[in-house]
Order: structure tokens, then sequence, then C-alpha cells
């Protein structure tokens, strides 16, 4: 058994007896299961507002929350992460800056061992300035891309939903082709429901078979009727060798700590499903910080601790994602 991180704080002794195990070791620190190596491959930083004055501004209409606005500079991250035994990350390109990728650039460049981005694609451009774009930011390590489908036009035939990513021709399918060449995988955000979304993905998938697909956050199953269908769903792109789903943001599936559900009901089919070399990990920082009462490093053990095999929590912890995103360090 690894034990080369172990967190302590204050909780009293007494407490221990009546506190089912995994929760009590959430609430003090204390890390029984605890990876050689973690990645967190999901999380997004954004200037501060000292820093948003000074050359890094939000887009319009993009404030970050107020509640967060000054919790998710490179520092705060740089802090947590060293603190609770992160070793590396993957800054996905947040709205706030919209397509200006500078923020993120600067912490690549300052800190290379530490961080790699995720580009977000802007299906505005033409196939032709996209797939430009891509290879550009490739060059000053960006190693993904995200598909935020609800940047797309809505449809103007009637129809409830956007245009797809996959239209023929479009600069979504440009970019997605593009990425098996370079060996860049697309994570996508299907926020507002797998379901939404599930046709389109089967027809990137099939369009392009050997780029890697990426499904941020368990696909966004969460716990209700509709979110249940969707994760059956999720469950068959399981047969599409290059899908692999996040282990990310335990809080947006509508559970509450310490997660059982999400556990048992999400994470163990998944495992069953795709196996450990086609999930990872991810916190969501700086929005976990709001989760009480794992916050960051709670939520590194708790997952953690659902896996006693070696092999598997070190490959679900990290070795997914160096695998498909390169080495950190």
């Amino acid at each position: 058994m690894i034990l080369s991180r172990c967190y302590l704080t204050t909780t009293p002794l007494f407490l221990a007896s009546s506190l089912p195990f995994v929760l009590f070791n959430t609430i003090t620190g204390m890390s029984t299961f605890a990876s050689k190596k973690v990645i967190d491959s999901h999380l997004h930083v954004w200037a501060d507002t000292t820093e948003a004055s000074k050359g890094f501004p939000y887009a319009d209409g993009q404030d970050p929350p107020d509640s967060l606005k000054d919790a998710a500079s490179v520092t705060t991250l740089l802090e947590q992460m060293n603190a609770n035994g992160v070793d590396g990350s993957l800054i996905v390109q947040p709205i706030n800056h919209k397509f200006d990728h500078s923020y993120v650039m600067k912490a690549i460049d300052t800190y290379p061992n530490k961080f790699k981005g995720m580009l977000l694609h802007n299906p505005l451009l033409s196939p032709e300035e996209a797939v430009t774009q891509l290879e550009n930011l490739a060059l000053k390590g960006f190693v993904g891309v995200r598909f935020n489908p609800y940047l797309w036009p809505k449809l103007s035939d009637g129809r409830d939903g956007w245009t797809p990513m996959s239209t023929p021709g479009g600069a979504g399918e440009a970019v997605y082709q593009r990425c098996a060449e370079l060996h860049m995988p697309v994570g996508i955000m299907c926020f507002q429901g797998l379901h939404l979304h599930y046709d389109d993905i089967v027809q990137l998938l099939q369009s392009s078979p050997k780029t890697t697909l990426i499904l941020d956050h368990f696909g966004f199953t969460s716990f209700t009727s509709e979110g249940d269908k969707a994760f059956q769903q999720l469950l068959q792109l399981a047969k599409y060798p290059q899908v692999v789903v996040k282990i990310s943001a335990l809080f947006r599936l509508q559970d509450q700590s310490p997660y059982e559900r999400v556990r048992k009901e999400r994470f163990q089919p998944l495992l069953m499903a795709f196996g450990a070399d086609r999930l990872m990990f991810g916190t969501d920082f700086p929005f976990v910080l709001e989760q009480e009462p794992e916050r960051y490093g709670g939520m590194v053990r708790l997952v953690e601790s659902w896996m006693e095999d070696d092999s598997t929590r070190e490959t679900v912890m990290s070795g997914t994602a160096e695998r498909i995103f390169g080495q950190w360090g």
C-alpha cells in the first residue's frame, strides 16, 4: 500500500467511530489510498480582479461569479496543488476569457512542468481559420481542444438546439479530423445533458475514428430520469475505443457528499465498461472550492479511496491523462 501522501488535521478522534471510513478520511484529510502521482485533468483558471485590470480582461458578459472571481488565479491553483500533492494539471480554457488564450498561455509558459492547456474551439471561424488556430496553439503548450456545443449557432429551421458540431464541411469537423493527425484529443462539454448531443457525438466518432474524444464530468449524466437514460447512452459509447470519460465534478451530478451514488451508480459501471485506461480524474477547480467538506484536496482523496487496487488507482489518477496528453514534470 502506498502512503507517500498523508494529510492530517485536528478532527477529534472520538469522531472517528461515528463516521463512515471514507467520509472520516475526507473530512480529516487522511488519505489511506494515496497515489504515486496525481494529474488533475480538468480545471480552469482565470485572471483575478487585479490581473483582469492589467492585461487579461474577461470576455464581454463573462465575468466570473463574485464568490470565485479572485479564487481561480494561477497562484491560487498552485497553492492548492502543492498543498494536496497534485503534480500537474490540464487547464481547460475558461469561458470567462472565451477565445483569448493569453492567460492560460502565460501559465503554461511560466510553469511548463505543471501545466498543459486545452484550447476552446471557436465554431464561428471558417474551417481554414479554425485549423490554423489549432495548429498555432498546439505549438504553445495546448494539447487538446474543447468543443462547447452551446457556442455553435442555434438552429435556424425553428427546431430547438444548436447547429451540429459534426456538420459536414464545417469548422468543427475540420478541427476534429485534424486533431487525429496532431494526436490532440477533443473534449466535449454536454452541460445541458448528453442526450441532447448523443447523435452528434456518434457522427464525430464515425467521421474520424482516430481522434480521441473525451466526455467531461461523467458526460453530465445527473441523477434524474433523463440523466439515467443518458447514462445508458454513455455506456453504449464504450464500444468506441477512442472515447474517454472524465471522473470529474462529482458535485454536478445532483448527489451529495460523500457521493456514494456517484461511486456506485456512475463510477463503478464506467470502470467496468470502459476500463481504468479510459477514465481520468479531475476536480473542476475552482468550482470544487465551494463543495464542503471536500473542497480541493478532499475531492482528490475521495476519488483515490474508490480504488483499492494500486494499478487501477494510478491509471485513473494520472496514467490515462499522461497517456493521452503526454507526461508532466
